[in-house]
C-alpha cells in the first residue's frame, strides 16, 4: 500500500470517529434550533397550531357507505394518522369506543379525524384549546378522558 492510501485510510476512519462527527457538526460555532422539537415543548406547540381562521376541512362524501365499513374506515384511519403520538391515542380510543358508537356518533368521530394530527392531540390531552366548532362535542370529550388514562393502563397500538 502507498505511503497516500495509506493516509487516506487513517484520515477516512478518523473521520468516522463519533468525537470527530459530532465536532464536525458544530464546527461552525452557531448554535441551531431543535428541527424536531419534542410534543409539548413551547417550540412544539407553537410551531403545529392551526390557524384560528382556518374553516373546517371539506370531508369526502362517501354515498351509500354502510355503518359496517364506516367503523371499520374509521378504525384505520384512527391507526393510520402520520404521528406516533396521534396513532396511538386514536387507535386505542377506536378499539375501546367505536363498537358501542351510533352512526351520528361515527360521523361526528369521522369529522374530528379529518382535523390535523396535532391539532386533535393537543384538544384531547388540554394543551391547546378547541375550536368553537368542538368545543361541546361528546367525541373529544370521551377522547379527552380517554387520554388522561385515570387507570394508568399501559397502552400499545391494537392489530389491524
Amino acid at each position: 500500500m502507498s505511503a497516500s492510501a495509506a493516509f487516506r485510510l487513517s484520515v477516512r476512519s478518523f473521520a468516522l470517529r463519533p468525537s470527530f462527527r459530532a465536532r464536525m457538526l458544530h464546527a461552525c460555532g452557531v448554535p441551531r434550533a431543535d428541527p424536531w422539537p419534542l410534543p409539548h415543548s413551547p417550540e412544539h406547540i407553537k410551531n403545529t397550531t392551526s390557524p384560528p381562521d382556518l374553516p373546517p376541512p371539506t370531508p369526502l362524501e362517501r354515498p351509500n357507505e354502510s355503518v359496517e365499513t364506516l367503523r371499520a374506515r374509521l378504525v384505520y384511519q384512527s391507526r393510520k394518522r402520520g404521528t406516533l403520538e396521534s396513532d396511538l391515542l386514536l387507535s386505542t380510543f377506536a378499539q375501546q369506543h367505536l363498537k358501542e358508537m351510533d352512526e351520528t356518533e361515527l360521523k361526528e368521530y369521522d369529522k374530528l379525524l379529518d382535523e390535523p394530527d396535532w391539532d386533535i392531540y393537543y384538544w384531547a390531552t388540554d394543551n391547546r384549546a378547541p375550536p368553537e366548532r368542538w368545543q361541546n362535542s361528546c367525541i373529544l370529550q370521551r377522547l379527552r378522558t380517554h387520554a388522561k388514562n385515570e387507570g394508568r393502563e399501559v397502552r400499545s397500538m391494537p392489530a389491524l
